[in-house]
């Protein structure tokens, strides 16, 4: 959730501390925040800090009214408050040794209380966890003045998910970091090194990356960077070049950076899908890095995931069992490793997470390969923890997200989910090579598809700013139209905070349809009339049912679809193509829809009420 970033330099560089840590924090605001703080180092050891509860913006009033010395080191962070509430005081960053030690923190300190209680006397201005540790470093710092074995010692005291940074005004050009269970990245400059919760931190500045692992310590100075084990040993961490520049990262005279990303979404699609073929047209997913007899030997697929990814799965289940004759499970990553799942050496799990950082995912991840389970990890940011952790990668090639509610990266989770069901066809001989031909031809066609949709949503737009006043909406689907029912309605949740339920169209009758009264918005997801399944005419039905109590009818369906018009108050179309690829259609008016409600009322669509990017604690 928080963001955190770490800068060094000479002053040849052309860059000050400040500059860079405020940037990075900026570009860090999707991940969710209530306060930002910095510190900074001066070159004659000076230590300064600031900070401030509410947005970025009232740490820079702060900073113009009472300015800080110039200097070439420095940390920043945005805090998401879980111990303590959203105040000037419980702020990051935290300041101890005098004042002349300043630690940030991302994560949950499990033991703080005990440690609290073993370093009686020591005074503490805040409600956090965090300040425990600073004032852990501090002693451990005095011990012999160097702070990243001071850093060692101290981590080694903690329960619970972190990423530490730290600096010390002994030590100008020095910041020393730490990780378990939470992000942290390198990344390398010429005379100038950088630290971040992601490498949106510093991709203004550089596109090399280091990753760091598990309770492994970093200390970076303006020409180095050392990482050590939790022993000590020097570690090489995986360098990576970044693929996506710093404009990728901006709004691009988009209203918001949701707007954006919807628009993003053709090639989002596009990119997930290109050079994933061989020059015989064989899918080759060249990050899998498990054996093609033990994927051949998989009888059993669980999908773990949270949130919009969670329904990704649940749209892939459908397609894969469909393609593979696989049975296929989505689980809610929080849940499954609670409730003693049935895991085997056969069993493939697909963790899906647009950051990779996702904690209850992770848990689950690693709960699953202690069962035995092979685990494939589709993410959509290289480097992150859960592909790190997996037996096998699919990146999803999206580009950043930087809007809190998704949507590209549900697309590019979709079309990676279907290439991992094409590819276990593939191996396992349920399709042939003529057929698995065709589906990646369908779902190479749908980038223009998806261009089209969006050519079209002037109409959704007026509808929704018609509906401002609206209090609840209900979302209904059948068969993969279920899950984007589902979608439609976080969606709107997230983003309008008012009352959406998505529900499968054939439990109408089964209860939901007491909802139902004079007035009540209800969008139906409709399936192709050339399906396999004969499901088109029991939507129409469905239709008709909740019109008939006086719902307001807001339909989706196929082009030449002239069935519905009759019952519905509004008709959006999508063009046709095969019932696996409608989502990839059908989801887009619902992401338009409620960015476009939201906004009608006013909202924050990049940065909604309570909610985080990455979800980084359980």
């Amino acid at each position: 959730m928080c963001g955190i970033v770490g800068y060094v330099g000479r002053s040849a560089s052309g860059h000050t501390a400040e500059e860079v840590v405020l940037d990075g924090l900026r570009r860090m605001e999707y991940r969710g925040y209530d306060s930002a703080g910095v510190a900074f180092v001066t070159p004659d050891g000076r230590l300064a800090s600031a900070k401030k509860a509410g947005k970025l913006a009232s740490l820079l009033d702060e900073l113009g009214e009472h300015p800080l010395p110039d200097a070439l080191t420095g940390i920043g962070h945005t805090r998401w408050a879980t111990h303590g509430g959203p105040t000037d005081a419980n702020a990051h960053p935290h300041v101890s040794d005098g004042g002349r030690l300043a630690l940030i923190h991302n994560g949950i300190i499990e033991n703080f209380a005990e440690l609290k209680d073993e370093m009686d006397g020591d005074e503490y201005l805040s409600e956090t966890d965090t300040e425990v540790v600073a004032h852990l470093l501090a002693r451990e710092y005095r011990v012999d003045n160097d702070l990243a074995a001071a850093m060692r010692r101290t981590t080694a005291r903690l329960e619970g998910a972190f990423t530490l940074l730290a600096v010390h005004a002994d030590l100008p050009g020095t910041v020393v970091g730490a990780r378990r269970n939470s992000p942290l990245v390198i990344g390398l400059g010429d005379g100038e090194n950088f630290l971040g919760s992601d490498v949106a931190a510093f991709i203004a500045y550089s596109k090399e990356a280091v990753e760091i692992g598990q309770d492994q310590i970093v200390t970076i100075t303006p020409s180095s960077v050392d990482i050590t084990d939790s022993d000590g040993n020097p570690v090489s961490g995986n360098a990576y070049h970044v693929d996506w520049d710093a404009a990728e990262a901006e709004k691009g005279g988009f209203a918001s950076f949701m707007a954006k990303e919807i628009a993003d979404q053709p090639a989002a699609v596009a990119d997930t899908l290109r050079g994933r073929t061989d020059q015989t047209g064989r899918l080759m997913l060249d990050e899998m890095h498990i054996e093609e007899s033990v994927m051949r030997s998989v009888d059993k697929i669980i999908v773990i995931a949270c949130g919009t990814a969670s329904y990704a799965g649940q749209v892939a289940r459908y397609a894969v069992e469909h393609w593979c004759r696989i049975p296929v499970e989505v689980e809610l990553a929080h849940e499954f490793r609670y409730r003693d799942p049935v895991v085997t050496e056969k069993t493939l799990v697909v963790a899906v997470s647009q950051s990779g950082e996702t904690m209850d995912t992770i848990m689950a991840v690693r709960h699953a390969r202690e069962q035995g389970a092979k685990v494939v990890a589709i993410c959509n940011t290289y480097g992150s923890t859960i592909p790190r952790e997996s037996d096998g990668a699919l990146y999803t090639h999206a580009g950043p997200e930087i809007a809190v509610a998704s949507t590209k990266a549900f697309l590019a989770q979709i079309t990676a989910c279907y290439l991992l069901g094409l590819y276990l066809a593939q191996l396992r001989g349920n399709m042939f090579a003529d057929e698995i031909s065709d589906k990646l031809g369908e779902l190479h066609r749908m980038p223009g598809k998806i261009a089209e949709v969006l050519g079209r949503m002037g109409e959704v737009e007026t509808l929704a700013h018609s509906m401002a006043d609206a209090t609840s909406v209900l979302f209904l689907g059948r068969h993969v139209g279920f899950p984007v029912a589902l979608e439609g309605a976080l969606k709107l949740k997230e983003l309008a905070y008012i009352h959406a339920e998505g529900f499968a169209a054939g439990e109408l009758k089964h209860g939901p349809i007491a909802l139902i009264e004079d007035g009540q918005p209800v969008f139906m997801i409709v399936p192709t009339k050339s399906g396999r399944h004969s499901l088109h005419a029991k939507v129409v039905s469905n239709i008709q049912e909740v019109r008939a109590r006086g719902a307001r009818t807001l339909v989706i369906a196929e082009e030449g679809d002239e069935d519905v018009r009759k019952y519905a108050e509004h008709v959006v179309y999508v063009p046709r193509c095969p019932t696996l690829m409608a989502p990839l259609l059908t989801v887009v008016p619902l992401q338009v829809f409620a960015m476009e409600l939201a906004t009608a009322k006013g909202l924050d669509v990049d940065q909604p009420r309570n909610l985080a990017k990455s979800v980084t604690v359980e």
